[in-house]
């Protein structure tokens, strides 16, 4: 290899990874400005609670657990150990996402983007805004926020794609 092809091949991998940074920027950026727009719907009117459709509401909440409002509580050593745990693990899925050549790389993206969304109301609000309340009738799902679905979506994504992967090779 001349000193030609490694800067070509140094230009496609910071292509790429700018790439990759400005697709979880993208996806950062999207679950701020929901979650500053509704908080400051609720400062500006005080209204927690709005009413979208029979099966979808905005209803603001501040989950200072974790996914799904599980171990919310008020212990500030739980929630700062939880927070740690969750930084360790982002940078678990930063090396995924850097190691993993195909498409499930996107995948990662996805997780990363949300989780550092949710990361950043952790670290600067003490807890997460979720404000989606979907629901039939009485039953009420979990109340969520923007990062969440992504986090799903990227979570959903990888166990399909492994499955689907799975079966492809035993064929």
């Amino acid at each position: 290899m001349d000193v030609k092809d490694i800067h070509a091949l140094i230009k496609v991998k910071v292509y790429k990874f700018l790439l990759n940074l400005i697709f979880v920027l993208v996806l950062f950026c999207i679950d701020r400005f929901s979650k500053i727009y509704i908080i400051e719907l609720y400062e500006k009117t005080g209204v927690t609670e709005i009413y979208l459709t029979s099966f979808l509401n905005s209803y603001l909440v501040w989950n200072t657990g974790i996914a799904f409002g599980l171990f919310s509580l008020s212990d500030e050593l739980t929630y700062d150990l939880f927070t740690a745990l969750i930084a360790l693990i982002n940078l678990i899925i930063i090396y995924l996402a850097v190691v993993t050549k195909d498409f499930r790389k996107y995948f990662f993206l996805l997780i990363l983007g949300g989780s550092f969304g949710n990361l950043f109301d952790r670290l600067f609000y003490g807890s997460v805004p979720d404000f989606i309340d979907f629901h039939i009738g009485n039953f009420h799902w979990f109340i969520f926020n923007i990062a969440d679905i992504f986090i799903t979506m990227g979570v959903t994504c990888l166990i399909l794609a492994e499955v689907l992967y799975k079966k492809e090779t035993n064929e």
